[in-house]
């Protein structure tokens, strides 16, 4: 049956992450520190909303691009937290941030373009891309630069196939954020070579000791840049599966398009819900955020600590929920630490070249669960270190 298999599908690899998460989920008393996902519950007048909207029968499709009053918040969310002015008529509400994704690459691809990808980045930008016909291009991220692009990381990178960068800030898997002086050094690039920026805001409320600054609110970038944010993160809404994608005029129809024939729109309820979840922000000032991403900071902190007193080098994120500790003094692979971890302590960690060739000396943990279980996780991890590598 192999004959039946698209090539590129045959030929891409599983999910890094998703591989630890399935092993833990079958191991008793095991310690995930993999899967990006929030701890907290999502609010109670959020999920209340969408059990009012079931009892009221608002159970059918809403329109492809969502409920208007839901595209009204967005384009005012945007607008009043991150100055980037969207009209709602350019705005689709997708299934998870996870789908703008993949239909913005689509939308953009002809065969052989070459789109532009921090490395290390997301995992699912690269398939993103060689599923639509394009041509992923790492471009290395180091720590020493805050694991941010530069100008002279991409003129190096830059062909004239290239078409689109992705630019993923605050950053998963390293937590590293862009200032807007770091934007705005890249920008002559970007106008240069004529480039469309994919912004994934996705952590732009988990921004610590600053605020998060969107590309699309510098001068002259709105036109050129793709938004794609959601609810998932920031709001504690993984399994309501609603995101959001802002876009120029010309990309937008082309989005829409693909969107209309595929997905059609995102489920109802999850959208009533996402509406309250704005619609208590602009009243309440995102209060149950602002307390989410303060127990993330101390979290954030803790973590850092852990490792660089442990022996295991670790930059300090500044956004998202995740540290990347490296393992090169230890003298092994993420991958084998990982493993080994694993197998003796039962804590599971992603190794970081699960987000690209540059991470193959660290390893990506979430502090997006309880104080309790990174007190054991931390004990183990310690314990493990000590016994494996002589350290700690």
């Amino acid at each position: 049956m192999r004959k039946f298999v698209n090539q590129r599908a045959s030929e891409m690899k599983p999910s890094g992450i998703r591989k630890f998460f399935d092993i833990v989920s079958e191991m008793k008393d095991a310690i995930s520190l993999g899967v990006g996902e929030p701890d907290f519950i999502t609010p109670w007048n959020i999920r209340n909303a969408a059990i009012r909207s079931i009892q009221r029968g608002y159970t059918q499709y809403t329109g492809n691009r969502g409920l208007p009053a839901l595209r009204e918040k967005i384009s005012q969310y945007m607008r009043e937290r991150f100055n980037a002015e969207y009209p709602a008529e350019h705005i689709i509400v997708t299934v998870g941030a996870s789908e703008g994704i993949d239909l913005v690459m689509r939308a953009i691809c002809d065969i052989g373009d070459e789109i532009l990808i921090p490395d290390p980045g997301y995992v699912s930008y690269i398939p993103c891309v060689q599923l639509a016909g394009g041509t992923p291009v790492p471009v290395r991220c180091v720590k020493e630069n805050g694991f941010i692009l530069t100008p002279e990381a991409l003129e190096a990178v830059i062909t004239p196939k290239t078409k689109a960068l992705v630019l993923p800030y605050p950053n998963n898997p390293t937590g590293g954020i862009m200032t807007k002086a770091q934007l705005e050094a890249i920008i002559p690039v970007i106008e240069k070579h004529d480039l469309l920026v994919i912004s994934d805001e996705i952590y732009a409320e988990l921004t610590y000791g600053g605020k998060h600054v969107s590309i699309a609110s510098l001068p002259r970038m709105r036109k050129r840049t793709v938004v794609i944010n959601g609810f998932s993160k920031a709001f504690a809404m993984t399994g309501w599966r609603v995101g959001f994608i802002c876009s120029p005029e010309e990309i937008d129809a082309a989005v829409f398009k693909i969107h209309q024939y595929t997905l059609l729109c995102a489920p109802s309820a999850s959208q009533y819900a996402a509406l309250e979840g704005l619609s208590d922000g602009f009243e309440g000032r995102f209060e149950t955020v602002e307390a989410m991403r303060e127990e993330y900071d101390k979290r954030r902190r803790f973590m850092v600590k852990f490792f660089n007193e442990t022996g295991l080098e670790c930059f300090e994120p500044r956004g998202a929920f995740y540290v990347y500790p490296s393992t090169a003094k230890l003298g092994v692979s993420g991958e084998e630490f990982a493993n080994g971890l694993l197998r003796a302590e039962k804590v599971a960690v992603v190794p970081g070249d699960a987000f690209g060739e540059a991470g193959k000396f660290h390893v990506r943990c979430s502090y997006a669960t309880s104080m309790k279980n990174l007190d054991e996780a931390t004990d183990r991890i310690a314990r493990y270190v000590k016994k494996a590598y002589g350290r700690g």
